[in-house]
């Protein structure tokens, strides 16, 4: 088992592993009262509407082949017109899982890389991939998609992207420099309700939208404390930081209802946690006084409250909690002038409907509103697996805009602005719940009206 020294040693990532102090070094307190980012100056040209250059064929390298990655492998390889070139893992019998995967799908054997922390800068020197998907520890993520983006990749992220600000803004210069996208793979975003619910938003079912809700609130404790898989690693982030570790899931969702990055933007955030206590409850109940993992120290709280509001003035509430029992839960609640959607479960209230003042459910708006790729695609989404199907449907849009020359649903200012509120909200904390302000990855160009997923 790898030691958080040893992990993080090994990493050796720039400025991904630093500490608060130097995330909040770069911060100004504004004449608002508010804590600013200084954002650093460019010639690069956007990004913003670019679209793919069309690919009859998409040749796919991926890096990290653990429970995530060979599932995720696995959704790619049930997608028409995926080659799969090359696979990428510290653990050789990882890759050599993965290559019989890709080999039982009728495809050729792919090289695979597994010589140390760092054969993966070997998997992106080569020149006949179009696509790299990465699904490795988070502090791994940002080292291995600038590796990706500067041999001319497009790049795929697991979440988060990044875990720092100043790394938010190099996925973004890097990706503007070599004109290659840089995309988070939030598959929330492709949820059969999500979906759904994003086509009411558009058809204005809902009227004017003025708020909304998004969470991870998802019991990991048994997880965390694993001694494999994420156990490895993903405790290790409750040790130094005190913030929303997590907030793409439920925010991802709640910013396309609002066209964030698409005529409106994240303006300014506050937030706080409640006291650490969750994880040390369950490891006293369960670990032996011996363990080692015993004498860790932690310091994110259990549950986290952040609030977001919009240049629009509309307001978005986003929670995570981890480490106390409770069922899984997203929230994924949007309102306006009209009605209002919450989910888990999923349900609507419309001003004046026939039921009178109580929610319904969603199934005789499903006719109306289903996604046209749910239609499509569903059935073979439910067959691949996947989070029900989301999965699958994430990776069969990616390559059809591949495919057809689109730009891509989400690009690498969305992968930036949905991953910065978790450095956001440990500097708000670490401040007293102070305001800290956005940084505007997208320069000025989020006023564009821009589509997500056709809709």
């Amino acid at each position: 088992m790898m030691t958080r020294r040893g992990l993080l040693k090994t990493a050796a990532i720039t400025g991904a592993v630093t500490g608060l102090g130097a995330i909040a070094s770069s911060t100004v307190l504004n004449a608002e009262g508010k804590w600013e980012i200084l954002e650093p100056a460019t010639t690069n040209q956007t990004m913003v509407g670019v679209p793919f250059e069309r690919h009859e064929k998409v040749r796919l390298g991926v890096i990290g082949v653990g429970g995530r990655g060979t599932g995720v492998l696995g959704n790619f390889l049930a997608v028409p017109g995926v080659e799969v070139k090359a696979v990428c893992d510290v653990v050789p019998a990882r890759t050599a899982r993965a290559a019989k995967m890709v080999e039982k799908a009728g495809q050729p054997r792919p090289t695979e890389y597994h010589a140390g922390d760092h054969d993966y800068e070997n998997l992106c020197k080569r020149d006949d991939l179009d696509l790299i998907y990465i699904a490795t520890p988070w502090i791994w993520h940002i080292r291995m998609a600038l590796s990706s983006l500067e041999n001319g990749h497009h790049t795929a992220t697991e979440v988060p992207s990044a875990r720092t600000i100043e790394d938010c803004w190099a996925i973004v210069n890097v990706s503007e420099k070599h004109r290659k996208h840089c995309m988070m793979f939030e598959n929330c975003c492709y949820g059969q309700t999500e979906l759904m619910v994003l086509r009411m938003c558009k058809a204005g079912l809902l009227g004017e939208l003025t708020h909304g809700s998004g969470a991870y609130n998802h019991d990991l404790r048994a997880l965390l404390f694993e001694d494999e898989g994420e156990g490895l690693w993903r405790r290790f982030e409750h040790l130094d930081r005190n913030g929303n570790l997590y907030p793409t899931h439920g925010l991802g969702p709640v910013a396309n209802y609002l066209d964030c990055n698409r005529g409106d933007r994240f303006d300014y955030m506050v937030s706080m946690s409640s006291q650490s206590v969750g994880l040390q409850s369950w490891r006293a109940a369960n670990l032996k006084p011996t363990d080692p993992k015993m004498k860790e120290v932690y310091h994110c709280g259990d549950q986290n409250n952040s609030l977001i509001k919009t240049a629009k003035g509309r307001l978005i509430t986003v929670e995570h909690n981890v480490s106390e029992p409770h069922p899984y839960d997203r929230i994924n609640l949007i309102a306006g002038t009209k009605g209002i959607f919450r989910d888990y479960p999923a349900r609507l209230y419309i001003d004046g409907q026939k039921e009178g003042e109580q929610f319904v459910g969603l199934d005789a708006y499903k006719a109306d509103f289903e996604h046209p790729l749910w239609s499509a695609q569903g059935d073979r989404a439910r067959k691949s697996g996947g989070h029900g199907g989301m999965d699958y449907i994430m990776c069969w849009r990616v390559i059809q805009c591949m495919h057809e020359g689109l730009e891509p649903d989400f690009d690498v200012y969305d992968s930036a602005a949905w991953s910065v509120p978790a450095p956001l909200s440990e500097i708000s904390i670490a401040k007293g719940s102070a305001p800290v302000k956005f940084p505007d990855f997208t320069r000025g160009n989020w006023h564009k009206p821009r589509q997500f997923a056709g809709v």
